[in-house]
């Protein structure tokens, strides 16, 4: 039997790009039994993307099971500490951006 898969948004700026080849925004498909009982939760995204999206440096975008302090996430235009940042159930269509506050000088 399929699992029924969950389109996201995806859109990454402030210089994340570079770690994503240079990709600004990409739609995936990711599966929603990820973590049973159909609930995939931002953990298990942001370890897909580790896994399946980045091509250089992962250290630079996670730190452990989480995102590095630095890097903004925004659920649907919403802080992800509002949402509830690791246990956030990703949705169909959500749009999530990782935005990089870290800048050199």
């Amino acid at each position: 039997m399929t699992q029924p898969l969950i389109k996201v948004n995806l859109f990454f700026s402030g210089g994340l790009e570079i770690l994503f080849d240079n990709i600004k925004q990409k739609t995936v498909e990711i599966s929603s039994s990820i973590n049973p009982p159909n609930q995939t939760k931002m953990e298990d995204l942001i370890k897909w993307i580790r896994e399946n999206l980045i091509k250089t440096k992962p250290e630079l975008f996670m730190t452990g099971n989480t995102i590095r302090p630095g890097i903004l996430i925004l659920i649907n235009d919403v802080d992800w500490e509002v949402e509830g940042e690791l246990e956030y159930t990703i949705k169909d269509g959500d749009n999530i951006h990782f935005l990089s506050t870290l800048h050199g000088g």
